[in-house]
């Protein structure tokens, strides 16, 4: 499996596996994965990584139907300014590749933010570490094995 599977099954995490075929020229992998899943695309979270103007990993969880709001993120993390971080950046703190960037059992331990709509539904998806590979939770278990902050980070 992958990192992200193993830190929710050895913590005894309630969550549901779910995999479908991915395909590598989807425009929009969150939204491919809500598509073949059959779910709303409100209730797939995409991982996106921003860096603060001193360089600090952010880790934002926002819905795939939606964008990141990268002024609100600076301002739950209490830093001046956000701006997307470098892919080779994200992967090698992750351990994860583009795509497949799971919010959980990353590489290295990042301030995470949650987008507060996370919390309307009683199960969420995000990426289970894989491209094609989703997990199902609640947002309270993402939130208690990222150590994830709930905040409005998200923009429709």
């Amino acid at each position: 499996m992958t990192p992200a599977i193993d830190l929710l099954k050895k913590a005894g995490a309630v969550h549901q596996v779910h995999s479908y075929q991915h395909d590598p020229k989807a425009p929009s992998y969150g939204l491919e994965a809500a598509q073949k899943l059959g779910l709303e695309p409100a209730r797939v979270f995409k991982t996106l990584l921003a860096a603060s103007e001193k360089g600090e990993l952010l880790v934002a969880v926002v819905p795939v139907a939606g964008s990141l709001d990268l002024k609100a993120l600076a301002q739950a993390a209490g830093v001046k300014k956000a701006d997307m971080a470098d892919p080779v950046a994200a992967q090698r703190a992750t351990g994860y590749l583009l795509g497949g960037i799971s919010p959980l059992g990353q590489k290295k331990r990042l301030r995470t933010f949650i987008d507060t709509t996370a919390q309307r539904f009683p199960t969420l998806y995000v990426s289970a570490g894989r491209r094609g590979l989703e997990v199902e939770l609640a947002a309270s278990v993402l939130a208690l094995h990222t150590q994830g902050t709930f905040a409005e980070i998200g923009r429709d």
